[in-house]
């Protein structure tokens, strides 16, 4: 008794006849009038060029090599998923899809199949982060950033967060952890030069000229998580016992220049720095905590090692 509902939904979808007659006449079309279908949620085609990018995509990395090749499929294959856009100010504004768009910029179509879908800016913002999540297409700051904008901008929790993307807490509450560090590093992770394993370890250092010096020495020594582990062990013991140093044996109060001075010096050169003077005497101690670190230092100075 199933079949022929079945065949009759089927053939509803279709927009044909039922596979099978039914047994008894088909009540009168004014019995019970079928529901308007959601023209909005069908595949249809739009301009290329009527299609713009949303400010809310998480994404700002696009790798032009595989954006060639996913063109190159595009000729061959066209676009097998269709891009969900919204409407907005008369354009249609992509909540997902933007690798496609891309490239089907590069294959040179002239329209696209897309999805016109209504969502308000909040949930343009979910759906393309938890689209870019499942494929594994952000990177560890794009993700972090992606939900510091719904916290910020929508003053969501981390915990809410996390249940509309689904992850736990603790992956998100980690991933915010990574915008702790500076610029430079986040651009080291952001383009794969560092883990987040390594960024995880380095965020155990307080001080960002620490971090800094911690992430030259695993690049240019090319240090596992394990031996940066051990790095950030010894600058932590470094800190520490320089700290314990100064409170047991306080200088005399620092000169205003000379503390100046000893600002610049530690920004220039990314590491501690300690100037000491007195009376136009004095001693200026630069810290370093590896031959590499050594070396970095020596070139900035202008010194050749032979």
């Amino acid at each position: 008794m199933a079949k022929p509902a079945l065949g009759r939904g089927l053939g509803a979808l279709l927009g044909g006849d039922s596979i099978a007659s039914p047994p008894s006449p088909a009540p009168p079309l004014t019995a019970a009038p079928a529901a308007a279908p959601d023209l909005r949620e069908r595949v249809q085609q739009a301009p290329l060029q009527r299609i713009h990018p949303c400010p809310f995509q998480p994404r700002k990395e696009f790798s032009p090599e595989t954006l060639r090749e996913l063109a190159d499929s595009i000729k061959e294959q066209g676009i097998v998923q269709p891009l969900i856009v919204r409407e907005r100010d008369g354009r249609l504004e992509l909540i997902a899809g933007e690798r496609r768009w891309r490239a089907a910029q590069l294959a040179g179509l002239a329209q696209v199949p897309v999805i016109v879908r209504q969502a308000d800016d909040r949930a343009v913002l979910e759906l393309a982060l938890i689209e870019n999540l499942q494929r594994e297409n952000l990177n560890a700051i794009e993700e972090a950033q992606g939900y510091t904008q719904l916290i910020e901008q929508f003053r969501l929790t981390q915990e809410e967060v996390a249940v509309k993307v689904g992850k736990s807490r603790a992956a998100v509450a980690n991933a915010l952890r990574l915008l702790k560090l500076a610029p430079a590093i986040q651009n080291h992770i952001r383009e794969g030069r560092l883990s987040v394993g390594h960024a995880k370890v380095v965020l155990g250092l307080a001080s960002t000229p620490l971090q800094l010096v911690a992430a030259d020495c695993i690049l240019k020594e090319g240090l596992n998580v394990r031996q940066t582990e051990a790095l950030v062990a010894r600058l932590q013991a470094r800190e520490t016992g320089t700290a314990s140093k100064t409170a047991a044996h306080p200088d005399s109060p620092q000169d205003p220049h000379a503390a100046d001075i000893e600002d610049r010096l530690r920004q220039r050169l990314g590491t501690k720095v300690h100037l000491r003077y007195l009376q136009g005497k004095g001693a200026l101690e630069i810290s370093f905590f590896s031959d590499a670190e050594l070396e970095r230092l020596l070139e900035i100075l202008g010194v050749k090692v032979e």
